[in-house]
């Protein structure tokens, strides 16, 4: 059983017991969190796509970590005009580890089978 999540603008593959990073999140190490917003959810063999979420499935995750990333270096040069500038960045970074993924909807999905709802009507027209 996977999920398909977004954080912070991107998405993340949870699977339960895995552990991903992601931007900075203000909350502090051992605190829990549940992430709402699902895009995608795998039971088995049972796929269900949201459009765009879905909001019977939620994930909840423990932060492990905050650190921060490797240090890049930002380069500004203008040939022959005497103009270097130097810059150092780090991000930082929140680590998550997915404790459970909750389904509190009855049925998987939006309409059932994750699928299109005028499929059938397509069907018996031709």
């Amino acid at each position: 059983m996977y999920a398909i999540v977004e954080c912070g603008g991107r998405q993340y593959h949870a699977e339960e017991g895995n552990s991903f990073v992601v931007e900075k999140l203000p909350y502090e190490v051992g605190e829990q969190i549940e992430l709402e917003k699902v895009l995608l959810f795998s039971n088995n063999d049972e796929v269900t796509i949201g459009r765009p979420a879905i909001s019977d499935v939620s994930v909840k995750a423990t932060i492990v970590e905050q650190f921060r990333g490797k240090k890049i270096l930002v380069w500004k040069y203008r040939p022959s005009k005497r103009y270097r500038r130097r810059q150092g960045h780090r991000q930082s970074y929140t680590r998550l580890r997915v404790d459970q993924i909750i389904n509190t909807g009855n049925e998987i999905g939006v309409d059932g089978d994750g699928g299109d709802n005028n499929s059938s009507e397509k069907e018996e027209e031709s």
